[in-house]
């Protein structure tokens, strides 16, 4: 019977450790910051005229997709 009960506790204090050691690598992860770059693609521009060729009936096949214009320093100024 203590035998039973030993290994019981044993294999449950294992089995804690091993979640605790599982989950702190998680909360560690950040993800890089985006920079951008001249390959961005303009999403809104490219929803916008997609959703007016819907309703018209029309099939967009973009051959070079809109580019979002590059931010200049000027303008924080």
């Amino acid at each position: 019977m203590k035998a039973s009960l030993r290994i019981t506790v044993l294999s449950l204090s294992v089995l804690g450790l091993a979640a605790c050691a599982s989950t702190s690598d998680r909360d560690a992860f950040v993800p890089p910051p985006h920079t951008p770059s001249l390959m961005d693609q303009d999403e809104a521009y490219i929803a916008a005229v997609e959703r007016i060729a819907r309703r018209r009936g029309i099939d967009v096949v973009w051959v070079n997709t809109p580019r979002r214009p590059m931010e200049s320093e000027e303008d924080d100024d």
